[in-house]
């Protein structure tokens, strides 16, 4: 493996990781919110 391609395949996990958490995290904060303006409870 070049170094360029190693680089880059370690690079990748925290972006994918990023990605995930900010998908998982929005969809949460959409969720309170919206139950927040109904005033239920969240779970």
């Amino acid at each position: 493996m070049t170094t360029f391609a190693l680089s880059a395949y370690v690079l990748v996990w925290p972006v994918l990781v990023a990605v995930v958490l900010f998908v998982i995290s929005r969809s949460f904060f959409r969720e309170w919110a919206e139950a927040r303006r109904k005033g239920e409870d969240l779970i």
